[in-house]
């Protein structure tokens, strides 16, 4: 077996496949004194570690539980003017993460608080932070069957433990008294030691109605919003965008 072969073989094991792809590139490169080995090298090396990268991105990316996958560029502000691109642009910097602050978008359904919500959160899990969406429903419904099964406390850390969690659709169903309980003791626990996006239908003065406990409600709400933005969206429906332009262009 020549060297050559060796070390293509020695690149499978260990998995350096962009340098094997390249590996003839550069020889011809070196041969023809256009690079230097250690050029070389270091170009081929740094091949490798962006795909690494890449890849751990994607993984951070697909266990985020993301309902689908978008980014502000896909996000017509045109559509809601009351947005403040600015302000949007600015909590995809990712600043909000270091601070341990939180992001509360308030709005009727449609209008866009989900698809900002996920853009954020595609955004923070491409720079490899830890991030989980969940809808508030789903939340409330693995909380419960983990008390029932007696690992509420694990759950609850589980829950607690990613820089970003993203929880959509505050508001929607009914949340019972046990249920609100829970749900203030995961606010608790990540109050100031991380990030916490929500999206609600509901005015904040009408929490007490949501959690159906003006105590527990306030707390909640001590805790969201003691370090955090909020961005109100009072545009239409996003999702009538399209069939609204298509009446008009008749």
């Amino acid at each position: 077996m020549s060297a050559y072969t060796t070390l293509l073989n020695n690149l499978d094991d260990l998995k350096l496949f962009q340098i094997k792809e390249n590996l003839d590139i550069y020889i011809d490169l070196i041969t023809n004194g256009e690079k230097t080995v250690v050029d070389a090298l270091n170009e081929l090396i740094k091949l490798e570690i962006q795909l690494k990268e890449e890849r751990a991105t994607h993984a951070c990316v697909r266990v985020a539980n993301f309902p689908f996958i978008k980014t502000l560029d896909d996000f017509d502000f045109t559509f809601q003017p009351t947005i403040k691109q600015d302000k949007i642009r600015d909590l995809h910097t990712l600043r909000f993460i270091e601070k341990k602050e939180n992001i509360l978008f308030l709005g009727n359904s449609g209008v866009g608080k989900t698809h900002l919500s996920v853009s954020i959160g595609v955004a923070a899990a491409k720079k490899r932070n830890s991030t989980y969406f969940i809808n508030c429903h789903d939340l409330l419904l693995n909380l419960k069957k983990a008390h029932l099964e007696n690992r509420l406390e694990t759950r609850l850390k589980h829950y607690a433990k990613y820089k970003l969690l993203i929880i959509d659709e505050i508001g929607y169903l009914p949340i019972t008294k046990e249920e609100s309980n829970m749900f203030f003791q995961l606010i608790n626990k990540r109050y100031e030691k991380s990030s916490t996006i929500i999206t609600t239908n509901k005015e904040f003065s009408k929490w007490h109605e949501v959690f159906g406990d003006t105590a527990i409600a306030n707390a909640i709400l001590d805790r969201l919003l003691h370090h955090s933005t909020v961005e109100k969206i009072t545009g239409r429906s996003y999702r009538t965008k399209d069939k609204i332009a298509n009446d008009n262009s008749k």
